[in-house]
């Protein structure tokens, strides 16, 4: 976040905009497997899209606890539509810290009003959790790169406009500025994911694609350390806030249920095995939306501590989402299994979370690898 960021209280704005525009539309999406345009545009329109864009580009330069409660708010709706949020912020973020000033003044006005809305290329066939295992070549010409690769499941692939892409060259993991329409690029629809399944997933390939020498971001060989490491936790901070909010939905939909439905005679809100899991919902959501703004916290005083905790806070969020949305769909019983039901696709979406931006597994090996080196870098300072 930059330090001239300054806190918002947009509360009010997202929360009725997700109850209005997204919340009764999020089911149809699901089913048609795709995020309209007019929803981003929605986004767009807001200056959310701009969350991470400073005033001069035409951003909002949000601070960190307001993009947070923008995350949450728009995951409690669609994490489809907040996963467009997620990849286009961090493309963004890599921009406006990493890109030379040429490249900012072409790019950031573009993303910041959602002329233009960018994705996040990492990710490969072989190259998931191990991000140094990266294939794709980039092989320097007289006026710029040539890259040669596959890129899977890119959120918003379908659709975006430019995609930052990490390529190895002279051996060194860097990132790229490729445009939609760069010659020797194929976009391929990814579809029947498990969750997420509107947020237009799609493969890029990847032959020979010429970009210009101003299409590297930050320098050759700055591909893991610099660039996608910063931009991966805009992506974890902002995921663990839209668990958040998919938790959230998940225990007003428990309540609102449970206190309807009748069995042997009363409300099943009323027996004490499904308190047990609404208790454990509420509890968990609480717990939660504190971590995100705690890290959130960290994040806008640039304290040391703000990694740990936003590891922590993804750990912790997506795990409380995907136990709270099997919950609900328990006290659902079958309906919450049925094709359309709400239930059962937040479940299907919490798995996801459970997997991007660092895996359950993976951050439990970070997180204890960083409070064993430094117990106080984990909560921050105490003093």
């Amino acid at each position: 976040m930059r330090p001239t960021a300054a806190r918002r209280d947009l509360s009010g704005e997202v929360w009725e905009f997700t109850r209005s525009e997204v919340v009764p539309e999020a089911d149809k999406w699901d089913r048609q497997q795709a995020v309209p345009r007019e929803a981003v545009a929605g986004l767009a329109a807001r200056g959310w899209l701009g969350a991470l864009i400073a005033p001069e580009y035409g951003g909002s330069a949000l601070d960190a606890v307001s993009f947070a409660t923008l995350n949450e708010a728009i995951g409690y709706g669609c994490s489809s539509l907040r996963s467009v949020l997620t990849v286009h912020s961090m493309v963004s973020q890599a921009i406006s810290r990493w890109a030379s000033p040429a490249v900012r003044a072409e790019w950031l006005p573009l993303l910041a009003t959602g002329e233009r809305v960018g994705a996040f290329a990492l990710t490969e066939p072989e190259a998931g959790s191990d991000a140094d295992q990266v294939a794709t070549t980039a092989v320097v010409i007289p006026d710029g790169y040539l890259l040669t690769g596959i890129k899977h499941w890119i959120t918003y692939g379908q659709r975006a406009d430019v995609f930052l892409v990490f390529a190895r060259c002279q051996d060194k993991v860097s990132a790229f500025l490729v445009p939609r329409d760069s010659t020797g690029l194929t976009v391929v629809p990814i579809t029947g994911a498990l969750g997420t399944r509107a947020a237009l997933l799609a493969e890029l390939r990847l032959r020979d694609c010429a970009v210009p020498a101003e299409a590297l971001v930050g320098r050759i060989g700055f591909g893991l350390t610099a660039v996608a490491t910063s931009a991966l936790e805009v992506g974890r901070h902002s995921v663990a806030s839209g668990c958040v909010g998919l938790a959230q939905f998940c225990l007003d939909l428990a309540v609102t249920h449970t206190k309807r439905r009748k069995q042997f005679g009363k409300p099943i809100a009323e027996h004490q095995l499904v308190q047990r899991m609404i208790t454990d919902m509420a509890t968990g959501v609480t717990a939660a939306r504190l971590l995100c703004r705690h890290a959130g916290e960290l994040r806008d005083r640039h304290d040391q501590g703000a990694l740990a905790a936003t590891w922590m806070a993804k750990y912790f969020a997506s795990r409380t989402a995907f136990r709270s949305a099997s919950d609900v769909v328990q006290v659902h019983g079958a309906a919450g299994c049925a094709s359309g039901h709400p239930a059962q696709r937040m479940l299907r979406d919490a798995k996801i979370m459970e997997i991007i931006e660092g895996s359950t597994e993976i951050q439990q090996t970070i997180i204890a690898q960083i409070y064993c080196q430094n117990v106080k870098g984990v909560a921050g300072d105490r003093r």
